[in-house]
């Protein structure tokens, strides 16, 4: 993404159920944001993941290499389709010409939104239409409790 004409990368760490768990905006590439990601990544969940699947980014598998040797690392194309998914809000807000005014403005849109998405997420693969509003309900109760508690 460009923010006032310099480039950023949104680094993404999603789970198997396309949970966002986490979401890092940086202006480099390299291993040492790679680093950077993985660190704050196993810093909030407390353990190494058994798999850890990335984009075919040569960084990513140079600081998976010396955070954690023991995971297995798969890169390929097609493999991190969740987290490409997951970087669709964002993409929908620069269509509409809603572009951010500052790097931190961006970091804080992209964790916060990523954490309200997670409650929202139903899969509707094995729900019926009345489990799935029943859901819905319970969500939207939820979020309605931590809109007050924000404001009160």
């Amino acid at each position: 993404m460009t923010i006032k004409g310099k480039k950023y990368w949104l680094w993404r760490a999603v789970d198997a159920n396309g949970f966002v768990l986490d979401a890092l905006l940086q202006s480099r590439r390299g291993k040492a944001a790679a680093l950077r990601l993985m660190r704050k990544l196993l810093k909030g969940q407390g353990t190494a993941p058994r798999v850890m699947v990335t984009d075919e980014l040569r960084s990513s598998s140079a600081a998976k290499a010396e955070l954690m040797p023991g995971v297995e690392h798969r890169s390929h194309k097609g493999l991190n389709n969740r987290t490409e998914n997951s970087h669709l809000p964002l993409r929908r807000r620069e269509r509409r010409m809603m572009r951010f005014k500052s790097a931190r403005q961006s970091q804080r849109f992209v964790s916060t939104h990523g954490q309200i998405a997670n409650l929202f997420l139903r899969h509707r693969k094995d729900l019926t239409a009345a489990e799935h509003r029943q859901l819905r309900v319970h969500a939207i109760s939820i979020w309605r409790e931590i809109a007050l508690s924000i404001h009160a």
